[in-house]
């Protein structure tokens, strides 16, 4: 990641020219290091989600997605390449196909679905939450 000052601020054009192998999450402009991969015991939950919410969506227009999926929520004076809050849920649905860009979705998804760990609760049920009230995801 580019070093910058404190202060500083970073959007999404910011992020997707900083080294592939690194994984952020930008909430208000403050990068947040992806934790390292996950439990046995989170991935058995999310897989559990993908079979139920898969056959749930089936016949749906509604498509369900999974990380590494960026999420870009642009606040009023932002867009897709300038959001300063980014964030790759463990799933989410999207039921306005016009919100996806072949990068990921710009705007508030439908649902919204972060599988918690200690290592990540805090984060998950603060910063995140916030984030996802703010731009008016309905579930989350």
């Amino acid at each position: 990641m580019v070093d910058r000052a404190e202060t500083d601020r970073f959007t999404y054009a910011d992020l997707i020219v900083w080294p592939e192998e690194e994984r952020w999450e930008l909430i208000d402009g403050i990068p947040y290091d992806m934790t390292p991969a996950p439990s046995q015991r989170h991935q058995e939950i999310v897989t559990e989600l993908i079979v139920q919410f898969g056959v749930f969506l089936r016949d749906s227009p509604c498509r369900l997605y999974t990380a590494p999926f960026d999420v870009r929520l642009p606040k009023s004076m932002e867009n897709g390449m300038t959001a300063s809050t980014v964030v790759q849920p463990d799933l989410l649905v999207v039921c306005d196909r016009e919100k996806l860009d072949g990068k990921g979705v710009v705007g508030s998804p439908t649902l919204v679905v972060e599988i918690t760990s200690p290592s990540t609760a805090g984060k998950d049920l603060r910063e995140k939450r916030a984030a996802y009230e703010r731009a008016g995801v309905p579930e989350y």
